[in-house]
């Protein structure tokens, strides 16, 4: 649930919801010392209101990249470049071109592993199957 705090600032005169640090570990499923592991990487820069954290849309937004990037394989790096790009205001193309490639790196990379986990699976089902057999040749 979105939070807003007893101080008037920008964010809350532009009718943009703050929320606490409980707020986003509840709503992303994760702790508290995550996010604030994120805010030391450089990944999330929440404001503060006397000594709690108040955080912006647009930190929540960085967590759910944050998020999404780890869920990709990312290195921390690789996230607060994609992170800071959804700040960037300047020319992306760059940017984008060096993304795309990091994306297709972990593409490879995701596909071996998948092609690695068929022939595993396969080789389990044939194992499966011959104890099966055995099974079946046995009188009980």
């Amino acid at each position: 649930m979105p939070h807003t705090p007893g101080a008037v600032d920008a964010s809350t005169l532009a009718g943009d919801p703050l929320y606490t640090i409980t707020d986003l570990a509840h709503e992303f499923d994760i702790t508290p010392r995550a996010i604030r592991f994120y805010e030391d990487m450089g990944l999330l820069m929440p404001a503060r209101e006397g000594r709690n954290r108040v955080y912006t849309h647009r930190d929540r937004t960085r967590l759910k990249l944050t998020l999404r990037g780890k869920r990709l394989g990312l290195s921390l790096q690789e996230i607060k470049q994609l992170v800071d790009m959804y700040d960037s205001q300047s020319d992306q193309a760059p940017q984008l071109r060096a993304f795309l490639s990091v994306l297709a790196q972990h593409r490879l990379q995701l596909q071996q592993q998948l092609d690695d986990i068929q022939v595993t699976l396969a080789e389990i089902a044939q194992h499966e199957e011959r104890c099966h057999a055995l099974l079946r040749g046995q009188a009980p």
